[in-house]
């Protein structure tokens, strides 16, 4: 992997880790409300976006910095792995909190003061686990979208 696209994927990292921090340090201030009034209606969603945004950057940033000094960083098919999954894991942290919220996945968050920590925190951990969570939620799906001729096969092994 070239040097510039190392420093590309590394400044791109931080940015988007120690940007998230601020992103949601605005937001709890009101900075952000101030600025654009529309986004009270949706800032809890903002909130679990911004922290999957840290779980996912925070990872990566630590992979590729174990790569790098391990001397692993050869593979060019790699790096859009850095760029891509961090990305990726910000949406997934709002789907994992929505499907909580709904009461699909058995998990109750427990109210404090109308914080939503245990969300967040949520939020945080399916952005760092991004691919366990996704392997999670493919089983999940398997299961609870089963055809009856799948079952009858099943049962019959």
């Amino acid at each position: 992997m070239k040097r510039w696209l190392k420093a590309l994927i590394l400044t791109y990292l931080s940015l988007l880790f120690f940007g998230s921090f601020l992103a949601i340090g605005m937001l709890w201030t009101g900075t952000i409300e101030k600025a654009l009034p529309i986004v009270s209606e949706i800032k809890p969603f903002l909130y679990y976006f911004f922290a999957g945004a840290i779980g996912g950057s925070l990872r990566h940033l630590y992979m590729f910095c174990s790569h790098y000094m391990e001397g692993e960083l050869t593979d060019y098919r790699k790096w859009i792995m850095y760029i891509f999954y961090p990305i990726f894991a910000t949406g997934t942290a709002v789907v994992a909190v929505t499907l909580i919220k709904s009461g699909i996945l058995l998990i109750e968050f427990t109210d404090y003061n109308d914080t939503p920590y245990a969300p967040i925190s949520i939020a945080f951990f399916v952005g760092f686990g991004f691919n366990r969570f996704v392997n999670k939620l493919n089983a999940v799906s398997k299961n609870l979208f089963k055809s009856e001729k799948n079952n009858s096969a099943d049962s019959n092994k």
